[in-house]
């Protein structure tokens, strides 16, 4: 009788992974290392016990099923577009496909921003990416649950869910946005503040080291499952400031009533928007199903 020898490749059950990745023409001018970063982890992957098929991002139109683990090529919008079609079920691994240059930097920035991707959320590069995906085979790398944002218009909820941040705000960024909003949960909720400013932004933990720090919030620990809002330019008297800004708690959420007649709602940024009008009543809070991701470990160490 023959003995059945079996590798340790072929104990192994074989993952489904999507790749996922960023159109080569974003930026053009960075073009060569991105398609490098790309070649390097398909060689990479032809190598694993993995099945693996690879898509560009702006061909993703429905939920993505079917796989064991995403991975992001790009760096932080190409996994917030991902997450737009994910669950809480498949986690998702970011590699930052064009990571800044400190040497660039120095050479260039007396003659423009030299900076490149940041990739925040990216626990890869192309660099480590052969050794960070063995320790997600081996299972010795696990996935932070990262808060998301559920967003409902006038009652109906929006498939989609935030990971970083929505704004609302009027369509012409010359106009005065006008609005309401009070926070707390439905038997206790907090006073109404009446404003005009320039929109209003919510950021979940993940999304409050972007554009809400840029604006004056403050960075949240990454696993929190808080949200952080402030009023865009305020038009109000010094009296209110200490209203323009705060934080919401897990189980409350946030009321805004609209009384512009247009308005946008912008999700993770401008590519997802929803129109709004006066009258109309959006509500926000973390109760959206989270977000499984391979975080950077130095952000867990903070």
């Amino acid at each position: 009788m023959k003995t059945l020898i079996v590798s340790q490749e072929e104990k192994m059950v074989r993952k489904r992974l999507l790749l996922l990745l960023k159109p080569f023409d974003v930026y053009p001018s960075h073009e060569p290392s991105v398609i490098s970063s790309s070649n390097s982890l398909k060689n990479i992957l032809k190598k694993k016990p993995v099945d693996w098929k690879a898509v560009f991002r702006n061909d993703v139109s429905q939920a993505i099923s079917d796989v064991d683990l995403v991975i992001t090529v790009g760096g932080d919008g190409t996994l917030l577009q991902a997450s737009h079609f994910m669950d809480d079920r498949i986690p998702v691994l970011g590699v930052n496909s064009d990571p800044t240059r400190p040497e660039e930097l120095e050479k260039l920035n007396e003659e423009f921003d030299a900076s490149r991707s940041t990739g925040y959320l990216c626990a890869s590069t192309a660099n480590n990416f052969e050794q960070i995906l063995d320790e997600i085979l081996e299972n010795l790398y696990e996935p932070s649950e990262l808060a998301r944002m559920a967003i409902s218009i006038n009652s109906k909820l929006i498939p989609t869910s935030a990971l970083n941040d929505v704004l609302l705000a009027h369509p012409c960024p010359a106009t005065v946005s006008r609005f309401s909003f009070r926070s707390g949960r439905n038997e206790k909720p907090s006073s109404l503040v009446h404003c005009r400013s320039s929109g209003f932004r919510v950021s979940t933990a993940a999304g409050s080291t972007a554009a809400m720090l840029s604006a004056g919030g403050s960075a949240m620990p990454i696993l929190s499952n808080d949200l952080q809002y402030i009023v865009r330019e305020p038009i109000s008297p010094v009296v209110l400031s200490h209203l323009m800004h705060g934080h919401v708690k897990f189980d409350e959420r946030l009321e805004v009533t609209w009384f512009c007649r247009e308005g946008l709602v912008y999700i993770d940024g401008s590519h997802l928007v929803h129109p709004i009008g006066h009258g109309d009543v959006i509500k926000l809070s973390s109760m959206a199903p989270r977000l499984k991701v391979y975080l950077p470990r130095h952000l867990l160490s903070q």
